[in-house]
């Protein structure tokens, strides 16, 4: 059984992310994937097992990154976490299995980030603001995993089909779920279709991360990127009062 998260409603509110951290935390902790966690001999290891787990995951994103996916093999993964090759099938099937934990480890990380700030504040335009930069500090800073989401993501059918309608898509889906609050507040126009909005966003968020992966010059910070794409966002979809 894969690893797997949840990200709660944010909906007319956004109660009970405690509890939701503190279910991902056991989840997370158990790792139900491989059950490595699970069996006695490890009991009394959990934190090592955990710390191998980690760095098998930092590993496989640099690989991927690198190499992409296709092209790498698990001893390339192995290498890479300083672990011999037999310790990445105790707790990972197959690169399927390692690519998707990737997504689901690293992406569930921003999004816990996220909802935590998303928690203190209630203006809709505030939120996605939030949402922007926390995506693009995360992407700024973990190359890695920005080059795996733009090309991976795309390319590996099999990850798209079982992953995107389940995963990736629960993340995107906290700005659905912004703009629907801005919809009730009468903020947001009421005609936007908030799935396809959240598209379009995402969309202009991954393009910026591209240009940074390509190593291509850009004299913008995260802020002044952040604030363009805001504002552009904004006008678009903010309802304007009638005169």
């Amino acid at each position: 059984m894969l690893f797997s998260f949840y990200f709660r409603p944010l909906l007319p509110s956004l109660p009970n992310f405690a509890k939701t951290s503190e279910q991902n935390i056991a989840r997370r902790d158990s790792y139900p994937s491989t059950g490595v966690l699970k069996s006695p001999g490890f009991r009394g290891q959990g934190m090592k097992a955990e710390n191998k787990h980690a760095k098998i995951i930092v590993a496989a994103t640099k690989v991927f990154a690198k190499k992409g996916f296709f092209t790498a093999r698990i001893s390339d993964i192995a290498k890479e976490a300083k672990v011999a090759d037999g310790t990445i099938y105790l707790y990972f099937n197959n690169k399927y299995d390692i690519l998707l934990s990737v997504f689901e480890e690293e992406v569930r990380k921003i999004a816990e980030n996220t909802e935590q700030l998303l928690r203190l504040e209630d203006d809709p335009r505030k939120m996605l603001e939030i949402f922007i930069i926390q995506h693009l500090i995360a992407m700024k800073k973990n190359k890695n995993l920005a080059e795996v989401i733009q090309i991976e993501l795309r390319q590996t059918n099999k990850v798209i089909k079982e992953y995107r309608d389940n995963k990736f898509s629960e993340y995107t889906g906290i700005i659905a779920d912004i703009i629907r609050r801005g919809q009730t507040l009468g903020i947001y126009r009421s005609d936007i279709q908030p799935d396809l909005a959240k598209r379009a966003l995402f969309g202009a968020l991954d393009e910026v991360s591209r240009v940074w992966n390509a190593s291509l010059e850009t004299h913008y910070t995260v802020e002044e990127t952040a604030n363009q794409i805001l504002s552009m966002f904004l006008s678009g979809i903010q309802l304007i009062p009638e005169n």
